[in-house]
């Protein structure tokens, strides 16, 4: 398949709205449109050489690669995260993986400017959020839920209000950030540096105001991001949870046993906020909307997480301080959301805690 060709299905993909393009041998190109997959008719289907092809010219493009090294990449492939970029038609997040002897290809497309809170559905209360002069801002959710959006958007508010420098580490890069107020250092896993844990590190030394580390992966990572905030920078990062409570169950675990209590003391101390998110299915089917809960760390929050005994009663702070910290559950959102028409009853209850409990809270407005 020529580059030509492999173009032209990404401008189509744009142009339709769908989100997300995959290619894989013994089947067609296939597109996922407001969260459905989507094969395209009128195309053959593809062959382990098409996806070899169209991987080689995603890795020519994004890492330089050319001859031999080009060839031997695509022949080792087992997993990369990488960007393709097509002028004149946009830039795209990628995956390219084996599966079964044949190369695998995912692009996620990336809006091409910077998201506001007001675009996205978001809650004014994370202006406030990403203001925060320093400590642990972490947005969880599964994948496809919405969180780099999010990030691009805490950033960019930054960036257009707060004289300071950002450094980005991100795999791969996705947002393109442009100087305004602040200096804004953007650095690629793979292209730029080696690991999450490497360019943290090196970060701590480049002078940042504030830190985007793309993924909490391992226990190093979270360490060295801990220190970060404890040492005065605001530092944002993702996890791959639902929620604030299995957030801090999720960083906690990863620590040994006897540091755990240090870690619960630690995140007690330098958490601002946890920030999830869900997109699901508008009622007019026209695309999703975001739900998200919304955590700030209070002092009577900060008690719960300091202790596990305590750790279970998060929940409840959270609903209970919507009015005065601009706290939300996701069932509190979810309500505004059905009473808004935005979504459905059936989509509202299966995304509810306890679907049950929802609905018996409806019948009760």
């Amino acid at each position: 398949m020529s580059a030509e060709t492999f173009n032209a299905i990404l401008k189509k993909a744009l142009e339709i709205g769908a989100s997300d393009v995959h290619v894989c041998a013994g089947g067609p190109f296939r597109m996922r449109i407001r969260g459905a997959m989507t094969p395209v008719a009128g195309l053959p289907n593809l062959t382990p050489s098409d996806t070899k092809a169209i991987a080689a010219e995603v890795l020519r493009q994004s890492r330089g690669l050319s001859g031999e090294q080009l060839t031997e990449t695509v022949n080792q492939l087992r997993d990369l995260d990488c960007s393709y970029s097509v002028q004149g038609i946009g830039r795209f997040r990628v995956n390219l993986c084996s599966q079964r002897g044949s190369v695998s290809v995912v692009l996620r497309s990336i809006a091409d400017q910077i998201p506001s809170f007001e675009a996205l559905s978001l809650p004014p209360v994370l202006a406030d959020i990403a203001m925060e002069e320093r400590g642990l801002v972490l947005l969880t959710g599964t994948t496809g839920s919405g969180k780099s959006s999010t990030l691009a958007a805490m950033v960019g508010y930054i960036n257009a209000n707060k004289a300071g420098k950002i450094i980005t580490i991100e795999d791969p890069i996705e947002f393109l950030h442009r100087d305004h107020k602040s200096n804004v250092v953007q650095r690629e896993i793979g292209a730029d540096t080696d690991s999450f844990e490497a360019a943290l590190r090196a970060a701590l030394r480049q002078d940042p105001d504030i830190i985007l580390v793309g993924e909490m992966r391992d226990r190093a990572t979270i360490d060295i991001a801990l220190k970060a905030a404890e040492t005065g920078h605001l530092v944002f990062s993702t996890v791959h949870t639902t929620d604030a409570q299995r957030t801090i169950a999720r960083l906690i675990s990863v620590f040994e046993a006897t540091e755990q209590q240090g870690t619960r003391l630690r995140l007690a101390e330098s958490l601002k906020a946890v920030v999830s998110q869900r997109l699901l299915p508008r009622a007019n089917g026209q695309g999703r909307v975001v739900a998200v809960e919304i955590m700030r760390n209070t002092a009577t929050i900060a008690d719960c997480i300091a202790d596990a005994e305590k750790t279970g009663d998060i929940r409840d702070h959270v609903a209970q301080g919507k009015a005065q910290y601009g706290m939300q559950t996701f069932d509190q959102h979810l309500m505004e959301l059905y009473a808004a028409e935005t979504i459905s009853l059936e989509v509202a209850k299966a995304a509810a805690t306890s679907a049950a409990d929802f609905e018996r809270n409806v019948a009760f407005q």
